[in-house]
């Protein structure tokens, strides 16, 4: 490194490199279902109706939280993070490992807000191919969303009524 020419951090740990990667591998997604969609001649819709798009992204909500933060889905995780504490409602903390891409990926999966946007490719994806098929599945995910407000309301109340 030449005299007075800084890293992009101080530490030298943010994996730009997988960062473009994952990033050109997105836009391969979004490029290829285009031509997907074009080959199969889909009309893709004027609009989206506004009920529609609460309901895509109430599913995007539950889908990256339930693929960055919950027990279950931890193996999927798992080669890119490392545990750093339970948390309440079965959910985890995780931080990534590794370095390049893998560091990058354990990024990705460890962060809600970063897996949204993926997700939400999926699902807009599958709206526009299928939209019975997406507003099914994003009806289920938003089903759990609300019944984790009610848990949490039904436990607030019971502590509330303990004293």
């Amino acid at each position: 490194m030449a005299a007075g020419e800084r890293s992009y951090d101080d530490r030298d740990e943010v994996p730009l490199v997988g960062y473009a990667t994952l990033t050109a591998t997105f836009a391969a997604g979004a490029v290829l279902f285009a031509a997907v969609v074009r080959r199969r001649g889909v009309r893709l819709p004027d609009r989206i109706p506004p009920w529609d798009v609460v309901l895509l992204g109430a599913g995007t909500f539950k889908a990256s939280r339930l693929l960055s933060r919950d027990k279950v889905t931890s193996f999927v995780r798992a080669p890119f993070t490392r545990r750093t504490e339970d948390i309440a409602a079965g959910k985890v903390m995780e931080e990534p490992r590794g370095r390049g891409v893998r560091r990058a990926v354990g990024d990705l999966v460890s962060c809600p807000f970063c897996t949204s946007v993926w997700v939400a490719g999926a699902l807009v994806g599958g709206y526009a191919l299928a939209p019975r098929a997406a507003r099914l599945v994003c009806a289920g995910l938003s089903a759990v969303t609300v019944a984790d407000w009610l848990q949490y309301a039904w436990s607030w109340t019971e502590q509330k009524a303990e004293g």
